[in-house]
This record gives structure tokens, C-alpha cells and sequence, in this order.
């Protein structure tokens, strides 16, 4: 398998180099030549499975052994026998749990493989790489998580001032791992990506400072995250919709390709909070930028969605220049706009949006808690919203749960009265001392620490 750029002039790479870029050298994200088709293996190990439906992206670069091992050792860390459980809370709706990882958070299921590939690839080639991310909440302590004990790895992990639950927080702040660097950044999370991309981008830096990331613009993230899809209905047995809580758009995006590798997806669902601009643009061929606004369900808190540019490139029937110069006028001027036949055609016969306000959210968390007893995180509420609002009759509805209610615990208890209390392996979290580096919204500034932590 080998990988082209969604702008259309870097290089053409194998996996491993794709895995170790991040980003493309022309701004662009790896995608796959083509999209394989895949017959799931009749087994209930997930790791089998995943071993299984990645191998067609790993092709012959790592030894299929090795990548089978690398799968056992990534989902021996959850909590949970079936890593990603599937279960029923009404009537053909459904939660496929994910955040029974270390961190407890979906961003685990494919970052906990992803170190150990780094690792291992690193290895190989005797290299070393710093990773710099950007995070909203959840992708930053799963990323510190699955290269905390890489020898091969440093990490920077840049997340906006204020805008992360106190867990999320500390979660990546009191790793003591010498390896591990947090950063708050003054602004936001959109902030926080941007300085991502121009680091990259800048190509003398980025060179001599071997960057690289794991964030989901790296092709390997949503590569993991298509398994999960392929595992429920294979719980479940028959065709089934998915709603999904989107801030990158990378957990949806995964769900679309596991659908072109023929997994029976109906319909995929994109749940947003009042940073509706894909709701928006689903409703209207238009994408908008507007400011960003705080709410409960801080890591959908986005208004520049990276991965939409994966399924852009697919609109633009994989034409790398017409899709850089769409992006290129959406930097500008804030304005992204599509065809109508291109909506009809990618659009319209799978994707529907729907918004929630903060209100919303805590009602579906209250019911949830006094129907089902079930405590649920603002995130996942977002998602279940959105399910109940597309279902169909006759076609069940899976809402993908991305995070521990534990997560976030100050909106579970405003909806339900119940403070949730974080599981054994992290009950000590408030007492733990925490590492941060404070630093302003400034290129110049955050360039400096990374290169000053380069080894």
C-alpha cells in the first residue's frame, strides 16, 4: 500500500514513512492509494481483528507476526475483555463504549497501538523523533500514554489555557516520564493546531527537530479507528447507522472508510455542540468560520475540522491542487464552499448533523441517568442526541461513547446530581504533581521549547 498526499505534490510513501511524517510535506494528509476491501475474521479478539483489517494498510512493511504482536500488547492496556463493548440502552440504540483505555478516552484504542508502532519502527531504523500535537483534551494524554515509555520518542503536547477539563488536564501534566512536555498555550484549541501545522510546515524546523505527530492528522489514528466499526456490527449482526460526537472529524471519517471497505454502514451521523460548522455545512454546501465558543463538551470545541480534508480530497475526486486551493480560500477568507452534484454524491447518501446546546446536552445526561441509571459524558450526550434524532425504524443505531463519564465530571454532576468517581488506575490523579510550561499564542516562542527539548 502506499500513501499520496490530499494536496496532490509530496512525495508518494510506504506506510512507515507515512506513520513517522504525520503531515505531508505540501501541508497535505496521507491518504491511501485506493480503499481496500476487507472480510472480517470470525473471532471476538479484538486484537485479532485488528491485526487483521489494519494489515491491508500495513501491507508488507512489518512483518505480519510483529504487527499481530504489536495489536496484543496495544489492547492487553484496556480495561475491558472486549476493548470495545457494545451496549444496549433502548430499542435498536446502542453505545460501543470506548474509553476503557489508560486514558479513558476513545483516542486510546488507536494510540496505544501507535506507539508501540513508532517504537518499533524507530527501532528498526535507529531514529529518533519528537512528536508535537495539539489537543482539545482527550488526544493529549493518550498520545503521552502510548509513547510515555518509548526510548525512542520526545513529546510536545500544546493544548489551550483554561479550555480542558481538570482531568483531562492532569491527566497529561502529571506524567513524570522525562520525555513528556506540556504546554498550555493562551488561546484556543484552533490556536493550538495551527501552531502544529506551521511547525510542520516549516520546513528547515521541522527537519532539524525530526518532527513528527500522532494527532488524527496522522494517517495512522484513523486507520485504528476504523476496527471499532467492523467489531460492533459483528456484535450487533446486521446493518446499523452510526452517530458520532465530531470535533476533527477523524472518528466519523473512520466510520466513511470502514464503509468503503465494506462494513454495512448505513448512515453516519456527526454530532456537534454549538461549534455546529460541519452541522452547518451539512445543512447548507457551505463551511463557515465563526469564533469559537466554550462549552460542556470542551474537546468538540473546533471550528477547523482537519480531517474534513481527507473526505474533501474524495469530493474533489482525489484532486490534490483543486483541493489545496479550496483549503488555501477557506484559510483566507473563512469560506469553504462545494458543488451541489459533489454533496449529492458524497454527502447526501450517507452523512446527517445534528446540533446540541449546552442545555440539550444535560438533558439527554439527566435521562440517561434516571431511565438507565447510566451516567454518560457531554461528548457521548451530543452523540445520543444526534442518534435519537436520525433514528430509523427498522435500522439500529450505534452512539459512540468517547470518554469516561469520570472525564468530566462537573457536567455529569450538574446534569445528574452524581459526582462519577475515576476508576482504581487513576484515583490518585488530584494528588499527583504536575509539569506545565505556560506560553504565549506565538510561533517564535513555542518553536524555541521544542528545539530547546530536542535530543
Amino acid at each position: 500500500m502506499r500513501y499520496i498526499s490530499t494536496r496532490g505534490s509530496a512525495p508518494e510513501l510506504g506506510f512507515c514513512d507515512a506513520l513517522l511524517a504525520g503531515l505531508a510535506t505540501d501541508g497535505g494528509l496521507y491518504v491511501p492509494q485506493s480503499w481496500p476491501r476487507v472480510t472480517p475474521l470470525a473471532t471476538s479478539n479484538y486484537a485479532h481483528q485488528a491485526a487483521h483489517i489494519m494489515q491491508a494498510f500495513v501491507g508488507d512493511e512489518i512483518d505480519a507476526a510483529v504487527f499481530s504482536q504489536l495489536c496484543d500488547e496495544a489492547y492487553s492496556s484496556f480495561r475491558h475483555p472486549d476493548v470495545a463493548p457494545l451496549v444496549q440502552i433502548g430499542p435498536e440504540q446502542y453505545l460501543l463504549e470506548l474509553f476503557h483505555g489508560p486514558t479513558l478516552a476513545f483516542k486510546d484504542v488507536a494510540l496505544q497501538l501507535i506507539g508501540r508502532l513508532f517504537d518499533h519502527v524507530l527501532t528498526q531504523r535507529n531514529q529518533r523523533v519528537m512528536i508535537v500535537g495539539a489537543t482539545s483534551g482527550d488526544t493529549g494524554s493518550a498520545a503521552i500514554d502510548g509513547v510515555k515509555h518509548c526510548s525512542n520518542v520526545d513529546i510536545v503536547v500544546l493544548y489551550p489555557n483554561g479550555r480542558v477539563s481538570d482531568v483531562q488536564r492532569r491527566q497529561m501534566t502529571t506524567v513524570e516520564s522525562p520525555n513528556v512536555h506540556c504546554v498550555a498555550i493562551d488561546g484556543t484549541f484552533d490556536d493550538c493546531q495551527d501552531l502544529v501545522k506551521a511547525m510542520f510546515n516549516d520546513a528547515p524546523f521541522r527537519d532539524a527537530n525530526s518532527l513528527s505527530a500522532v494527532n488524527s492528522i496522522n494517517w495512522a489514528r484513523v486507520m485504528a479507528q476504523t476496527v471499532y466499526y467492523f467489531t460492533a456490527l459483528q456484535s450487533l449482526g446486521a446493518k446499523a447507522s452510526f452517530s458520532v460526537p465530531t470535533g476533527n472529524f477523524g472518528n466519523v471519517l473512520a466510520g466513511w472508510i470502514a464503509k468503503q471497505m465494506g462494513a454495512s454502514i448505513d448512515k453516519l451521523v456527526v454530532g456537534s455542540n454549538s461549534n455546529d460548522i460541519l452541522t452547518r455545512f451539512f445543512d447548507s454546501l457551505a463551511m463557515s468560520m465563526q469564533p469559537v465558543v466554550p462549552t460542556l463538551s470542551p474537546s468538540m470545541d473546533i471550528q477547523v475540522s482537519s480531517n474534513f480534508e481527507r473526505l474533501l480530497f474524495e469530493m474533489n475526486n482525489r484532486d490534490g491542487s483543486a483541493t489545496a486551493q479550496q483549503l488555501q480560500r477557506f484559510r483566507t477568507n473563512g469560506e469553504l464552499m462545494v458543488e451541489p452534484d459533489q454533496y449529492s454524491t458524497w454527502i447526501t447518501p450517507t452523512f446527517r448533523a445534528h446540533r446540541s446546546t449546552d442545555s440539550e446536552t444535560l438533558a439527554v445526561m439527566k435521562r440517561m441517568y434516571n431511565e438507565h441509571k447510566m451516567l454518560v459524558d457531554p461528548h457521548t450526550a451530543v452523540g445520543i442526541a444526534a442518534a435519537e434524532e436520525f433514528a430509523v425504524r427498522g435500522t439500529p443505531m450505534i452512539t459512540l461513547a468517547t470518554a469516561h463519564p469520570a472525564k468530566f465530571p462537573d457536567a455529569v454532576e450538574k446534569a445528574t446530581g452524581v459526582r462519577p468517581g475515576l476508576p482504581e488506575h487513576v484515583a490518585d490523579l488530584f494528588e499527583r504533581n504536575e509539569r506545565i510550561v505556560n506560553l504565549p499564542n506565538d510561533l517564535q516562542a513555542v518553536e524555541a521549547f521544542v528545539a530547546s527539548h530536542h535530543s
